[in-house]
Formats: C-alpha cells, structure tokens, sequence
C-alpha cells in the first residue's frame, strides 16, 4: 500500500503519522511543505522585497509548484492525507485528487479560525478534532494523537509543579496572567516558557503584570519538537489554554497522558471524553477559583488500558487510513 501525506509541518507532529505508518511496511512518504526553504540568500532578499512592496509572496507559490514536483516523482497513491487544506491553494487540490484513490483531509484548526468550506468536496472523508466542526459540518470526530513511549509516573521525579510552553497568543497570555496571580501565594513552583520574536515581548506590557513579565522565560526560537518531553518530565502538572474559536484538543493533552502527568486547562469540553479524571484534570472556572494547592501534591490515576489505546497513534492510523478493514 502506498500512503502520502501532505501538511506544513511547523512542529514536526506530523512526522509521526509517517513513521507509524512505514513501521506497519506501508509505503509512506511525507510532502512537507513547511520543509520548502529558498536555495540561497538572493532568493530569500527577493521574496521578503515582494511581501513588503508588492504585497505578494513567492514562497507561497513555490510551495504550491513544491506539492506537484513531489506528487510526480512518487506516481499515483492508494490513500493521501492532507492535514489542514487551506494552505494548499484550490488549483493544487485538483491535482493531488487525481493521484489519489482515497482523498482525506484532517483539520486540527477549526473552520473557524481557518475557514476550508470551499475545498471540503475534494476529499472522500474529512476528520476534525473539533466538536463544533463535527456538528455543523458532519466530519468524522477524531483527536490529536498520543505519539510518546509510555512513561510511568513512578520512574519520574519532577522538580516543578507546573509547566507551560506557548507562543504570542493574546487571549491565552490574558489566562496565563490571571493564573499566576492565582499561584504565587501557593508557592507552587512553576515555569512558563514564550517562544517567538522579540518584538513580541513589548506587547506584553499590555496583558501581563510587570511582576508576572518577570517570571516568565523568553526565547526567540521554539523549543524543539523532541526536546519538549525532557521538559514534561520534570512537572507533575502540564497547563494547557485554548485558542480563540477552537474547543478541539491540544496535543498537550496527549503528552500528558504518555507521561502520566496531571492537566490544568480551560477546556471545558475536555469533561466529555472518556479519559476524563476530575483527579487528574482541572478544568478551570471562570475566575480560576477553582486553583487548589492539593491538586499538585496528590498522585495521578492511571488511565484503563483499553481508554489509553483508543488515543495512541497506533488506533488513530487504523482509525483514519482503515488499516483494519
């Protein structure tokens, strides 16, 4: 069988999906777009000159050109995987159906935040993870996946109780600055990491208390993919803040369960899935109330092994290319 998967793979997520896929010897290869980079200097100069003066931006399009010179060098597919269509241009879709006997789109933006309705009939099934979509739209209902080796939170020894890592993001940094001023008469010992530029960091003078700016640790660059679960491992509490229009899971809740770590988010619909565990996840209330010290210091409850499967990436292949039918 040969499976292709396209996406812009900016966190390297992914990237998993396809070496699941070639442990089960399937032939699956990865058209990465976010992967496309300028060949040298006089290229890049060009295309930051465009954007600013021309208002357009040639990468886009050889990102698209991208796709088409990778689809012809791999011929014609039984199954193709497009994560987030909206980033690839209509005119391209058109193309990738026709090297495709089965055509599935997943989105883990909501239309909401990423509208896609004009491209939604090139693919003969499209999966959300957000239960809004699923309703409105009538997509399949699937999560992110657990990717991590399962660690038992008996071979761990957390130092922190909490942890966060997030970009610039107005509306979780506005929850992020209401939590900390809930925290630190705890003493609950915690980190919370910013990635991004550092222009970034003037604008939240805005949202952030002067003395909660001081707590936080900044970085220019993301931490990367593989390094996030040394981080995980040194907490007993993984935070989690949703984005504005999107009520799916984060993959930090999929972290968390292969690292056997508590959840502190202000997801309510978490409350709805089966692996649901009031000891294991605080969903915040309105004001963060709700916050308890108590919640650090008692162990987490392990999850039944048949709940812990249905998240693995294992059942989400199966699940998403019929790999059991």
């Amino acid at each position: 069988m040969k499976i292709c998967l396209i996406s812009f793979d900016f966190w390297h997520y992914d990237e998993h999906i396809v070496e699941k896929l070639s442990d089960r010897g399937i032939q699956a290869c990865h058209i990465n777009i976010g992967a496309f980079t300028h060949k040298n200097t006089g290229e890049r100069i060009k295309n930051t000159f465009s954007k600013i003066f021309l208002g357009k931006n040639p990468k886009y399009y050889k990102r698209q050109s991208f796709i088409l010179e990778s689809l012809e060098k791999i011929g014609k597919q039984d199954q193709i995987l497009v994560i987030n269509p909206e980033a690839i241009d209509e005119s391209i879709h058109q193309k990738i159906r026709e090297y495709a006997d089965r055509n599935i789109a997943y989105l883990y933006d909501s239309m909401a935040r990423n509208p896609a309705t004009h491209l939604l009939h090139y693919f003969d099934t499209i999966f959300s993870f957000d239960d809004n979509d699923v309703k409105n739209f009538g997509f399949e209902k699937i999560t992110n996946y657990n990717y991590l080796d399962h660690i038992p939170a008996s071979k761990q020894r957390p130092k922190l109780d909490l942890f966060y890592i997030t970009s610039y993001d107005q509306k979780r940094l506005s929850a992020l600055n209401l939590l900390i001023n809930r925290l630190c008469p705890m003493k609950v010992k915690f980190e919370v990491y910013i990635a991004g530029k550092k222009g970034w960091k003037n604008k939240l003078n805005q949202i952030i208390d002067k003395k909660n700016i001081e707590i936080l640790k900044f970085g220019r660059k993301k931490i990367p993919h593989h390094a996030l679960p040394t981080y995980y491992k040194n907490t007993k509490v993984i935070l989690d803040l949703m984005r504005a229009d999107q009520t799916g899971l984060s993959f930090r809740i999929f972290e968390a369960m292969a690292l056997e770590k508590k959840v502190i988010t202000d997801n309510p619909t978490i409350k709805t899935y089966d692996f649901y565990n009031p000891n294991n996840i605080l969903v915040l209330d309105k004001n963060f109330r709700n916050v308890k010290k108590e919640f650090f210091n008692t162990p987490y409850e392990k999850l039944p092994d048949e709940v812990y499967y249905k998240y693995t990436l294992d059942h989400w292949v199966n699940t998403v290319f019929k790999l059991n039918s």
